[in-house]
């Protein structure tokens, strides 16, 4: 079967003794499954007895989709006699003792660590559209990768195909695949459909006369471009936060704190001159006791009134509060009384405080009145994908205004947002109910 020149080229990769991980894709039409099912073929067929893993997000997708793709490709390759497919079990077994195994790699929230795949071993592994699994999902099973490896003198390898999306696979591949930055064990390989000359040009034309998000995705394979209608802060607002000329200092001291909870998250703490970060500090694996003297240092150094100062309240942040004596922020609250066009108070419409001031902040970015200085670039890129996840869910249900979770985040990037939320606190300070002064006569 004659491969495409993307393909021979993804094969070569998948063939050499350095490459562990190889994306493909990009775009839609470029031969992703096809790839993936070919080199599963190929390695059940050359290795008698190897044991192969082919995955997607859900098994059901898989078996009306990819599987569907692998019965097609073994019929003209003349090789359905070669295997029988129970899909009972989800397994196809091959004639010369080789397995293929059939595997749902969606996150569910009662195995986040994947303990279902066990102590699974496989010689090698296919996941079509990854960008739909987490980073978690993709390591696990790489780190399952050793099944008769040394008797086949191979190298651990794992193939992924995907559309453009901005998660994990752009953070790990596809960014540092642009920059020069991608370590020699990984490759990314762009292909798009009009490097597959096997598709009819009523296909093409289809791609093209979609909206312009899924062209620039799906046709010109575009990761830079994201125009989601969920996304609350648009890509260019986001690059203007950096450059903030825009900005002007009012003199009035902020601080704003985020406290590191559980594993790699780290503390964050800035420090604002009114609608202006002019100090970042971050912290991995930090006491409560360093954290705190860094507080009060930065609090000493730019004069931040202790009214001005506010920690994550949740879980360790509250030992913070109650050590520091400032102001408390617990993300699930009831959201706090906004002033109405008329000039009375009314309470809006949020699922918690979290997403009011979430949605208020990043507004106040899209209308260019908010930024930050003394970044370097990689804080810059961190940063930017922390906003571009920001999005509303369940935009189109009546109900209370809900934005996408601290956790799915997490799942779509690999790490924790702990720069955006130590940014949208900011805004508590323009909802915090004032005391009225009292007058006397």
């Amino acid at each position: 079967m004659q491969l495409l020149p993307k393909q021979e080229n993804a094969i070569y990769y998948l063939k050499d003794n350095t490459t562990r991980e190889v994306i493909y894709g990009g775009a839609a039409g470029g031969g992703k499954s096809a790839l993936g099912c070919l080199w599963i073929i190929e390695g059940c067929q050359k290795y008698a007895g190897s044991r192969w893993l082919i995955g997607r997000s859900k098994l059901k997708t898989l078996k009306e989709t990819t599987l569907n793709t692998f019965f097609e490709l073994s019929s003209k390759l003349g090789l359905s006699d070669q295997y029988t497919y129970n899909s009972q079990s989800g397994v196809i077994y091959w004639n010369n003792g080789s397995e293929i195994l059939l595997k749902d790699l969606f996150h569910y929230p009662s195995d986040p660590e994947f303990d279902s795949l066990g102590s699974l071993e496989i010689t090698g592994a296919f996941i079509d559209e990854c960008s739909q699994i987490t980073l978690k999902a993709w390591q696990v099973v790489r780190s399952r990768i050793r099944y008769r490896l040394k008797d086949f003198n191979l190298s651990p390898k794992i193939l992924g195909t995907c559309n453009p999306t901005k998660n994990w696979v752009y953070k790990n591949f596809y960014n540092p695949s642009n920059t020069g930055t991608l370590s020699s064990d990984k490759k990314f390989i762009a292909a798009l459909p009009t490097d597959n000359k096997h598709l009819p040009q009523s296909y093409l034309d289809s791609l093209l006369a979609m909206e312009e998000n899924s062209k620039q995705r799906l046709y010109y394979g575009n990761w830079e471009y994201d125009d989601d209608p969920t996304a609350i802060i648009d890509f260019e607002s986001i690059i203007d936060y950096f450059d903030a000329t825009h900005v002007h200092r009012s003199g009035d001291m902020f601080m704003t704190v985020d406290v590191a909870r559980l594993g790699d998250d780290n503390s964050v703490i800035r420090v604002w001159d009114g609608w202006l970060s002019i100090e970042r500090l971050s912290l991995s694996k930090t006491g409560l006791n360093e954290l705190t003297k860094e507080m009060k240092r930065l609090q000493i150094k730019y004069s931040v009134p202790l009214s001005n100062i506010i920690v994550d309240e949740d879980g360790v942040g509250g030992g913070v509060v109650d050590f520091f004596k400032c102001k408390g922020f617990v993300n699930n609250s009831k959201p706090l009384e906004e002033l109405g066009v008329g000039g009375d108070m009314f309470t809006p419409n949020y699922e918690n405080l979290k997403t009011q001031c979430s949605v208020l902040m990043a507004q106040k970015i899209q209308r260019r009145e908010v930024g930050e200085i003394n970044l370097s670039s990689d804080v810059k890129d961190r940063i930017s994908e922390e906003m571009q996840q920001i999005k509303y869910i369940d935009a189109d249900k009546d109900g209370k205004i809900k934005i996408q979770r601290k956790q799915d985040i997490k799942k779509n990037i690999g790490r924790s947002p702990d720069d955006w939320d130590c940014i949208m606190m900011r805004y508590y300070f323009e909802l915090e109910p004032k005391k009225q002064e009292l007058f006397f006569f």
